[in-house]
C-alpha cells in the first residue's frame, strides 16, 4: 500500500519507554516521539488540521499564500500541507530560532521574514505583527494564528489522544507536555480526561513565560515576562488554545536543566530529539519523582527532532558557550 502524498504519513507516531533518564521514578515512562511525521514535529498535526478547516469554511481557496508566524516546527508542516494541496508559503520568524529552521523552510519551498525577538507582542516589527500585516496586504491569503485557531487543539482531540489511550491500553494515568499555543497539551488532556477523569495533566513551562503564575493566581503578570533561550514552550502571551481549566499543574525548567535532558536523550535513550523534548522530560520526572507510584503510566510528548538544534544543543562549543556543559 502506498501514501498519495506525504501528508498522508502524519500521525500514528511510536510511543516509547524510557529506560536510562528515568532513575528514581517508580511510574512507567513512555514518550510519545512525534518526529516520526514527516515534518520531524507533532506541528504537523494541527497544520493540516488549521488548512483543511479552511479550505472547509471557504477562507482558503486554490492557488492560495499561507502566511503565519512559527517557531519552525509549524512552518514545516503548513509547508508540507502546501506543497500537497498547491499553496504558496510565507513565514515569519523570531530571530532567536536557529539557522537550521530558516533553512529548512526554505528547503520546501517558503519565503522566511525574520523578526526582532525582543519587542512586545503588539510592537509592528514582531513575528505576530508582520504576520498579520502581511495577510490584510497579500489578497487570497490565509493566516492560520496557531496560537488562536482552535483547529490546533481539534487535531490533537481526534489523533493524538486516541492514539495515546489506544497504545497505553487506557493505563495512561498523567499525561506531560510543554506548553507553547496550548494546542497539543489541550487537545490531548481533554481526550483523555474524557476517558478516564481522575487523569493528571502536567504543563512544562519555561523561566521567562507567564503560564505557570497565571494558573496559580489569575494573573498575567509582565514581571514574569524576559527573554529565555529554550524554543518553542512558554509565551509572553495567552494563546486561546491554552485551556488552563485542563492543565492541573506547571513545571517550570531552566534553559540548561533543558538542554542538558535533550542531550541525555539522545546520548541514553537513543532518542535524537529538539530542546523542548529535553524540558518536557526534565519536568515530567520532577513531577514523577514526587507524585507518581508504580501503579502509574505516564506519557510525555516529545516534540521535534534534533536535525533542529544541531548548531546549539548539539554543538559542544555553542553549549560551553551558554555555560550548560564544563
Amino acid at each position: 500500500m502506498h501514501l498519495n502524498n506525504i501528508i498522508e504519513a502524519i500521525g500514528n507516531t511510536p510511543l516509547v519507554k524510557l529506560n536510562s533518564v528515568t532513575q528514581g521514578v517508580k511510574a512507567t515512562v513512555l514518550a510519545k516521539v512525534e518526529y516520526f511525521n514527516p515534518g520531524n514535529s507533532v506541528k504537523d498535526r494541527m497544520a493540516l488540521r488549521m488548512i483543511e478547516d479552511a479550505e472547509k469554511a471557504g477562507i482558503l481557496k486554490p492557488g492560495g499564500t499561507i502566511i503565519e508566524g512559527t517557531s519552525g516546527n509549524t512552518g514545516m508542516g503548513l509547508a508540507l500541507a502546501a506543497i500537497a494541496k498547491g499553496y504558496k508559503c510565507i513565514f515569519t520568524m523570531s530571530d532567536k530560532q536557529s539557522q537550521e529552521k530558516i533553512d529548512i523552510l526554505k528547503a520546501v519551498g517558503a519565503e522566511v521574514r525574520v523578526c526582532p525577538t525582543d519587542v512586545a507582542p503588539e510592537h509592528p516589527d514582531s513575528y505576530y505583527s508582520v504576520a498579520k500585516r502581511l495577510n490584510q496586504e497579500i489578497p487570497n491569503s490565509f493566516y492560520p494564528n496557531q496560537y488562536d485557531n482552535l483547529s490546533n487543539t481539534a487535531a490533537h482531540y481526534d489523533t493524538t489522544g486516541p492514539e495515546i489511550w489506544q497504545q497505553t491500553d487506557g493505563k495512561i494515568t498523567c499525561f506531560a507536555a510543554g506548553v507553547g499555543t496550548g494546542g497539543t497539551i489541550c487537545g490531548i488532556t481533554k481526550f483523555l480526561k474524557e476517558q478516564n477523569k481522575e487523569l493528571m495533566s502536567v504543563g512544562i513551562d519555561t523561566y521567562g513565560s507567564v503560564f505557570k503564575k497565571y494558573k496559580e493566581t489569575g494573573i498575567f503578570d509582565e514581571n514574569e515576562i524576559y527573554p529565555y533561550k529554550t524554543e518553542g514552550i512558554g509565551e509572553d502571551i495567552l494563546p486561546k488554545n491554552v485551556d488552563f481549566s485542563l492543565i492541573d499543574t506547571f513545571i517550570k525548567v531552566s534553559d540548561k536543566d533543558g538542554a542538558v535532558m535533550t542531550r541525555r536523550l539522545a546520548k541514553e535513550e537513543g532518542l535524537f530529539v529538539g530542546w523542548s523534548s529535553g524540558s518536557a522530560v526534565y519536568g515530567a520526572l520532577e513531577y514523577a519523582k514526587e507524585h507518581l507510584t508504580e501503579n502509574d503510566v505516564m506519557v510525555i510528548v516529545l516534540p521535534d527532532h534534533g536535525t533542529r538544534y544541531l548548531g546549539k544543543i548539539y554543538n559542544d562549543n555553542w553549549m560551553r558557550e551558554q555555560g550548560y556543559i564544563d
